[in-house]
């Protein structure tokens, strides 16, 4: 069987639409699979809390230490989301209209690490697109943060 054949529509649509890319795209089956060897990974999962959490919890689960989370968000504080991890100075939040079309925001979190910051932003001009960095929005569910 051919994976193909077992696509998801979406899935393969995104293919056709990001083919030049597709020297840069693996295309696997399972979540564990994905992050395997993974420096980055970014989710699409839909913007909302409870998707959010589920996702971190697996990728910060299945993917090796280093490997940066990144989550296109424009509602959730990246800070809320990376406190739920074991890598939270290695979660970085994304904001705009396409995160392959037009200037990106990375939203920091309280914790990110400097070299983490530049690694993403140093993807990103590799793909020859643009990137800003923003502070994050202020945390909801985190507490007792030091006041920057």
């Amino acid at each position: 069987m051919v994976l193909e054949d077992v696509m998801p529509e979406k899935l393969r649509r995104a293919q056709d639409e990001y083919g030049d890319l597709a020297s840069e795209i693996r295309f696997v089956s399972t979540v564990e699979d994905a992050v395997e060897d993974a420096d980055i990974a970014i989710d699409f999962v839909p913007d909302e809390l409870e998707s959010k959490l589920e996702i971190f919890s697996l990728l910060d689960r299945m993917a090796p230490p280093r490997t940066i989370l990144c989550t296109p968000t424009n509602a959730l504080s990246i800070t809320d989301l990376a406190s739920c991890t074991y890598r939270a100075e290695r979660c970085v939040g994304l904001r705009g209209a396409s995160l392959l079309d037009g200037e990106v925001e990375l939203m920091r979190s309280k914790f990110l690490s400097g070299g983490v910051e530049a690694a993403v932003v140093g993807v990103w001009q590799r793909l020859g697109l643009g990137m800003t960095v923003v502070e994050d929005v202020e945390p909801m569910l985190v507490k007792n943060l030091p006041r920057s």
